[in-house]
C-alpha cells in the first residue's frame, strides 16, 4: 500500500530519488573521460525544505570522478549563482560540502535541495541558508554529493575526489561564466567538514591546476574511530550506525568481519540505517549500545586486523594541505570531541600546513555551524582578497558577542526570512568587510591557547 508520504509526494510532484532518476546514469564510455568532465546537465528549481521555491539560479551537473581505489564513477553537484547574476562578471567559487551524515539517497544534496523533495530528517535543507549567505557575497557555489551515489559515508579520500572533480565540472560549465583560473575555496561542517579536510589534503596532488586559496572546516570529526566508540550507546548512536553502513559499502572486506561479530538483529538494523534520513537515524538508534549485539566486546571487534586497517585509512590529517586552513570547533561539543580536533590540527601543523584553529567555549554542535558563519565568510573573503592567513590556535568564549557578529547574524536572519518569503537571493548591496578590518572576536573574549 502506498504510504501517505508517498501519495503526498506524488501530488506535489516530488522529484525521483537518485536511484530512480535517469539523470544519474553513467555513460558507457565513462573510463575514457577525464576527471571532472560534465556528462550531462540540467537546470533545477530549489526549495526551502522542498516546499518554498527559491529564486536562486541553479543547475545540476553529472560528472566523472573516482572512488578510493581510483575506479571511475559519476556523481552530481548542484551549482548555484546569485539571482540575477551576470555570468560575464568575474567571481570566485566556493565548494560547500554538506553534512550528509547518512547513506540514504534522500539525504543527498542534489535531491534534498530540490523543489518537491521529501526532506524530513535531512541536513542539507538546514544548510541552504548558509549557502545563500555565500551567494550574497557574489560568489558561485558548488554543492557536491560527496558521498557518491552509493552513500559511502566515512570512506577515506573519496569525498575529496568528488568535491575536487565537482569544482572542475563547475569551472567548465558555461552557464556559470567561470574559468579554470578562477579562485576556489572549500567549506563544510561536521561530516561536510571532514569532506572538506579530505579535499584540502588531496588538492595539490589530485587537482594541482585548481587555484584553491583556502579551506574552512568546521568540527571535521578528526578521529572517526574514536567518535564511533564515544557516541555508541548515547543519544547520537545513529551516527556510528550510519558510519558502519557506509563503510561496509566502501570496504567490502569488512562485510565478513561484521557478519562474524554482529548478531542478525543488528545486521537488520544496519539495513534500516541505509534507508533512513539523518535525524530519523538518530531517533531510531538513540541510546542503542552495539555491545548488546556483539559476539565479544567492542575491544575485540576493534582488534580485528581488517577493521584496524580501515580505521587507520579513514583518519584524516596525514598530509598537509597546500592551501591555508581555518578549523573551528566547540570546546563543549556533544558530538565531536575537541580533543580529536586538537589532535587533527596537530597532525596538520607537524606536516607543515598553514592552520588557523579557533576553539569556541560556548555553543553546542548544530547551533555552532550557524554561529560561525560570519567568521568563515570573513576568513574566505580575506583569502579571495589575497591577504595573508593568520596561524595559531585561539580559544574564545563566543563568536556571537561583538557588534560585527551581531550585525552579520541579523543579516543571516534576514536571509532566512527572505528565503521563507520566496524572494530572490541576490548579491548584497554592500560587500562584507574583511575580518582584518573588523574582527568578529572582541579582545576581552580571547584566550590564547598553545596545545602541547
Amino acid at each position: 500500500m502506498t504510504s501517505l508520504l508517498d501519495r503526498a509526494a506524488t501530488l506535489r510532484g516530488a522529484p525521483p530519488l537518485p536511484p530512480d532518476d535517469p539523470f544519474y546514469i553513467a555513460p558507457p564510455d565513462l573510463e575514457t573521460l577525464a576527471p571532472g568532465t560534465v556528462v550531462r546537465s540540467r537546470s533545477v528549481e530549489l526549495a526551502l525544505f522542498g516546499m518554498v521555491p527559491q529564486r536562486i539560479a541553479a543547475w545540476q551537473l553529472l560528472y566523472r570522478t573516482c572512488d578510493l581505489d581510483g575506479n571511475a564513477e559519476v556523481t552530481v553537484t548542484t551549482v548555484l549563482l546569485p539571482w540575477g547574476a551576470d555570468p560575464r562578471e568575474s567571481r570566485p567559487l566556493v565548494s560547500f560540502q554538506c553534512a550528509i551524515d547518512a547513506v540514504a539517497p534522500q539525504c543527498f544534496p542534489s535531491y534534498a535541495l530540490r523543489r518537491g523533495a521529501q526532506t524530513i530528517g535531512s541536513i542539507a535543507p538546514l544548510e541552504l541558508p548558509i549557502i545563500a549567505m555565500a551567494l550574497r557575497q557574489g560568489w558561485a557555489v558548488s554543492v557536491p554529493d560527496h558521498e557518491g551515489l552509493d552513500g559511502r559515508f566515512g570512506a577515506a579520500r573519496e569525498p575529496g575526489y568528488r568535491a575536487l572533480d565537482g569544482i572542475r565540472a563547475a569551472l567548465s560549465f558555461g552557464a556559470l561564466g567561470l574559468s579554470p583560473s578562477n579562485q576556489v575555496a572549500l567549506w563544510g561542517y561536521s561530516g561536510g567538514g571532514l569532506a572538506t579536510a579530505w579535499a584540502a589534503e588531496l588538492a595539490a596532488e589530485y587537482a594541482p591546476e585548481l587555484d584553491i586559496v583556502g579551506a574552512a572546516a568546521g568540527s571535521p570529526v578528526g578521529d572517526p574511530a574514536a567518535a564511533f566508540v564515544r557516541l555508541n550507546g548515547g543519544w547520537f548512536a545513529g551516527f556510528p550506525a550510519a558510519f558502519v553502513a557506509g563503510l561496509r559499502r566502501a570496504y567490502p572486506e569488512l562485510v565478513p568481519v561484521l557478519e562474524d561479530h554482529f548478531d542478525t538483529r543488528f545486521r537488520a538494523l544496519l539495513g534500516e540505517a541505509e534507508q533512513r534520513s539523518t535525524f530519523a537515524l538518530l531517533l531510531r538508534f538513540a541510546r542503542r549500545d552495539v555491545a548488546r549485539h556483539l559476539r565479544g566486546g567492542i575491544a575485540e571487534l576493534l582488534a580485528e586486523p581488517v577493521l584496524r586497517r580501515v580505521l587507520t585509512d579513514i583518519e584524516p590529517g596525514g598530509k598537509a594541505p597546500a592551501a591555508p586552513l581555518l578549523v573551528v570547533q566547540g570546546v563543549r561539543d556533544e558530538v565531536i570531541a575537541v580533543a580529536d580536533i586538537d589532535a587533527h590540527v596537530q597532525r596538520y601543523e607537524r606536516a607543515g600546513a598553514t592552520v588557523r584553529y579557533l576553539r569556541i567555549r560556548n555553543g553546542s554542535h548544530l547551533p555552532l555551524e550557524f554561529l560561525v558563519v560570519p567568521v568563515v565568510l570573513d576568513w574566505l573573503a580575506d583569502r579571495f582578497a589575497g591577504r595573508q592567513a593568520e596561524t595559531g590556535t585561539e580559544t574564545v568564549t563566543s563568536v556571537a558577542r561583538s557588534v560585527r557578529a551581531v550585525r552579520k547574524n541579523l543579516e543571516f536572519l534576514q536571509v532566512v526570512l527572505t528565503m521563507v518569503a520566496g524572494r530572490s537571493i541576490g548579491v548584497a548591496d554592500a560587500p562584507s568587510a574583511s575580518a582584518a578590518q573588523s574582527s568578529p572576536l572582541v579582545p576581552e573574549e580571547r584566550e590564547i591557547l598553545r596545545i602541547s
